[in-house]
């Protein structure tokens, strides 16, 4: 067989690499000062020491001891053992809220099963109401009172006001003191006030600066601004979190003060 010619390339040497301009030099210096003054400004300002649990699927305060969750019907079936269970070597789930009933005759189909679960396990745990402002408050109070039945090391009760079904703030307001002032004397403990922002500033604000709050705020890093008049004792920051035992999200809550302050909370 005859042989091919083999056709050969002349191989062009090209400098790729020029030096950068004066210029250019201080534009990339300008940029890596940039980048290394927003970390520092970024460790300096977080003081609630955000970091990210791979447990959890979120990053939480670390700032705060006490971390927990609040759970109902739309978490369907929990297997309370592995919830029990599901912390991290930072932080464990310190406590579960349970919602227990909404409006006069709404009992949440799971919690019975939640509340004695969570005893069983010995997680803290809490109950709340679902505040629905078309029915008059003081059935909403008997359907409460009528489930939740608080033992010692229980949380106080929680009102959940997170609808105003067209009603007028008048008559919100009025309503809710009402549930509020009947479920602490039956209780003989100070109920908390569960409400996202706009919410706070539209009804609590000056008409229930008296009672502790739990406020939601999902795209804050901090919320010690929102109610410096207030006593917030808990702060909703995240609904995406994940939990052994749990399918699907579930809500992530942070104690925001200490130790002694948490061990005389409740029953």
């Amino acid at each position: 067989m005859a042989k091919k010619r083999v056709r050969t390339s002349k191989i062009v040497k090209t400098d790729y690499l020029k030096p950068l301009p004066a210029k250019g030099w201080a534009i990339v210096g300008g940029v890596i000062l940039l980048i290394a003054g927003l970390v520092w400004w970024n460790d300096r300002t977080d003081e609630n020491q955000w970091e990210f649990v791979s447990k959890f699927g979120i990053k939480l305060p670390l700032r705060y001891p006490i971390h927990g969750i609040d759970v109902s019907h739309h978490n369907a079936k929990i297997n309370w053992d592995k919830l029990k269970n599901a912390g991290s070597d930072k932080v464990d789930i310190g406590f579960v809220y349970i919602k227990a009933t909404e409006g006069a005759t709404h009992l949440d189909r799971q919690f019975q099963r939640n509340w004695s679960e969570a005893k069983r396990v010995g997680m803290k745990r809490g109950a709340y109401h679902f505040y629905n402002p078309r029915v008059m408050s003081n059935r909403q109070v008997d359907n409460f009172i009528g489930q939740v039945h608080l033992e010692p090391g229980d949380l106080p009760p929680v009102l959940d006001l997170e609808t105003d079904a067209r009603k007028p703030s008048e008559i919100i307001v009025k309503g809710v003191r009402n549930w509020l002032v009947l479920i602490e004397r039956h209780y003989g403990v100070k109920p908390i006030i569960y409400v996202n922002e706009h919410f706070y500033k539209k009804y609590i604000a000056g008409n229930f600066d008296d009672y502790p709050l739990w406020l939601a705020g999902y795209s804050r890093s901090d919320i010690k601004d929102l109610a410096t008049d207030a006593h917030v004792l808990f702060w909703q920051h995240s609904e995406k979190g994940w939990a052994d035992g749990i399918k699907g999200f579930v809500d992530y809550n942070v104690f925001l003060h200490d130790e002694g302050e948490w061990e005389g909370l409740g029953e």
